[in-house]
This record gives structure tokens, C-alpha cells and sequence, in this order.
């Protein structure tokens, strides 16, 4: 087999290993004997992170094993890594300063990197820095030609020849000074928005459910507003994500809610809220936890204007026959391989390097 073969098949691996951490899988742990020691390592790691970050609750960790399990399978690897020509590839060494809003972030740069061929220094946020070097730790165990390619630091970044960096637009002004003279993906903050017509089904509505409340709203693919016409009847929308009230119960989220409320309270806006979530209406896109913005929009045509116009502020737009590049309700955070953050083809990039 290739080394880009193997490559892939590491990646398989991992995949299935990541399914055993889920509540959704069906895969035998009796494949996995001789990884006992890993499996109870990763465990203890999955402990680590949850009392590390209160936002990593295992019901999210469960989601994040699951959604990488499936993106993972070798149909997919092989029709995502189609598209390159792999062979180019001269190895060099690329730094990936990542986030850690959500559950191993910056997993897919990680495996972009490493399926080209590069090496790969990691930069790990305080906030998620248990999962993904025990990860390592396997892919090395399964793939040795892995080992000497991954590393982790905690110091400033020396000897690498590229540079991907995930952060607020605060922190991308310095990354973008910093890494000025090498070859960057700088990710700025960005969010996503859906986009309804009064028309939309109480099941896509509450599909929309999923794509606000996963994570408590904290990734870039969360829809964080709503963009409705004149005269919408949120009545709707708060009895179609009723289901998910149980979210008031996690003491972070809250938190959030009441310390929210109470702003909004005390400057007087007009918010419509139903005891979890919190609707007011903003032109801005990011909105705090527990709170969605709303806009009203008169056309379809002027909407598409106006996104155009601030495209670079947005991840995903949901909406059902919007737009030609519109995700379905429901399935913001269950990306694809080749659904890149802020479409910039990091494969590509990587091959240009």
C-alpha cells in the first residue's frame, strides 16, 4: 500500500476507535483487544476534559466521537482526498494554533496536515487540551510513520514553515502581524444564520433546535440569528424547540441566561423569551449564550445583498430553497470532510505550501 494509502487507512482507524466513546455505534470493542490500554487511557482523558471545561458535557462528547467516527470512513476519506494529487506534496512543517469553543476544533486542520504528508506542531487552547494528544498517541500506535510528525507545545512556535490559526478577530490582528513572512490561514470570528420563511414544518423547526442548542451555541456553525419577514409569529418557533428546555438544567448555560436577561432587563429592550432562550432583535451576528438575534428582511433578493455584502461574517446559512449553498436545518455541526471553515480549501494550501 502507498503511504498515502496507509495514511488513510490510520485515519480509518481512528475513526473507529473514536466510535466507541459514542452512545450511537455499533462497533465491536472485541475488535479492539489490542488496544485495551488505549481505550481506558482515552477514558480517563474524556474525565479530564469534562472537569477542564464545564462546556464539555458528555452528551457533547458523545456528539463529537460520533459526528468524526462517521466523517471518518474510507468513502469518505477516499472522495474528499479524490480531488488532490497527493503525490506534490514536499513535506514541511505547519503550525496549527487552534480553539477550544467546541470539542477537538481543530481536528480536521490536524488531519488535513497530516494526510498531505506535513508534519504538524499543535498549539492547543487551555480549554480543550486532553482529547487530541491522547488521540495522537494512537494514530502513532497504529500508523508509525506518524511518529516524529506530532508535536504538541505550550512554548512559542519555532521551526515550522507554515501557519494555520484559529481565533477572535482580536487575536487574528496579531496573528496576522506574527506570521506575516509565512504562507497562513488566519480564521477570523464568524457565525452562522438561518434564514426562514413563516413557511417551514414544526420538524425543520425543530431541527433548527439542534443547530442553536448543540454545543450551547458556542461553535461558528451554531446559528447564532434568525432572519424572518414582516409580521413572523415566533409562536411557532418557541413550540417547535420546546424539546430542548431540559438546557435551562446545565448551571453554565444558566448562568448565561440569567446574567443575559438581566442586561437586557435593566436597558429595556424588547426581548421574547420562554425560560431557555432569549430572542432579541440585533444587526449584529454574534450574539451572547442563551440569546438569539432576529432580523426582519422584506425580500429574498435585498437578504442575499446584504450576505454578500458581509459574507466574511458568516459560516453557514440555514434556510430550505434560500440559497444554492444553504445548509439544512439540523445539520450544521455534522460538516463533511470537504466542508471547509470559512471556504478556504486548507487541502489545497497545504498542497501549495
Amino acid at each position: 500500500m502507498s503511504e498515502i494509502g496507509n495514511r488513510i487507512q490510520a485515519f480509518v482507524k481512528l475513526g473507529e476507535f473514536l466510535s466507541l466513546f459514542s452512545q450511537n455505534t455499533n462497533e465491536n470493542i472485541s475488535n479492539f483487544n489490542n488496544s485495551d490500554d488505549f481505550i481506558s487511557g482515552f477514558k480517563h482523558q474524556i474525565k479530564l476534559a469534562e472537569e477542564n471545561n464545564g462546556w464539555f458535557t458528555n452528551e457533547n462528547l458523545d456528539f463529537a466521537f460520533h459526528q468524526w467516527s462517521v466523517a471518518l470512513k474510507e468513502n469518505n476519506l477516499k472522495k474528499w482526498l479524490s480531488n488532490y494529487n497527493l503525490n506534490t506534496v514536499n513535506p514541511k512543517t505547519v503550525a496549527v494554533i487552534m480553539a477550544g469553543n467546541i470539542p477537538m476544533v481543530g481536528f480536521h486542520d490536524f488531519i488535513c496536515v497530516l494526510i498531505t504528508g506535513h508534519s504538524i506542531i499543535v498549539k492547543l487552547s487551555s480549554n480543550d487540551k486532553y482529547l487530541l494528544p491522547y488521540l495522537a498517541k494512537y494514530l502513532e500506535y497504529i500508523e508509525p510513520s506518524f511518529k516524529g510528525k506530532i508535536k504538541f507545545t505550550e512554548e512559542k512556535l519555532e521551526k515550522y514553515d507554515a501557519v494555520i490559526a484559529t481565533g477572535s478577530d482580536n487575536t487574528s490582528r496579531y496573528f496576522e502581524y506574527y506570521f506575516k513572512n509565512k504562507p497562513s490561514i488566519i480564521r477570523k470570528n464568524r457565525n452562522s444564520v438561518a434564514v426562514l420563511s413563516g413557511e417551514e414544518t414544526k420538524e425543520q423547526l425543530e431541527l433548527l433546535g439542534e443547530d442553536i442548542f448543540r454545543y450551547y451555541g458556542l461553535g461558528c456553525r451554531n446559528v447564532s440569528k434568525i432572519f424572518v419577514p414582516l409580521n413572523y409569529n415566533f409562536d411557532n418557533f418557541f413550540d417547535a424547540i420546546y424539546k430542548f428546555n431540559n438546557i435551562i438544567n446545565e448551571k453554565k448555560y444558566t448562568n448565561n441566561y440569567d446574567y443575559n436577561k438581566a442586561v437586557y432587563l435593566m436597558s429595556l429592550f424588547n426581548v421574547l423569551e420562554n425560560g431557555f432562550l432569549m430572542l432579541k432583535e440585533d444587526q449584529n451576528y454574534a450574539s451572547p449564550i442563551a440569546t438569539v438575534f432576529y432580523e426582519y428582511y422584506t425580500d429574498a433578493e435585498s437578504l442575499k445583498n446584504k450576505f454578500n455584502t458581509e459574507k466574511d461574517k458568516i459560516q453557514c446559512i440555514v434556510s430550505n430553497g434560500f440559497d444554492e449553498e444553504e445548509i439544512k436545518f439540523g445539520q450544521t455541526q455534522k460538516p463533511e470532510l470537504w466542508d471547509y471553515a470559512d471556504g478556504v480549501d486548507t487541502i489545497r494550501f497545504l498542497l501549495e505550501v
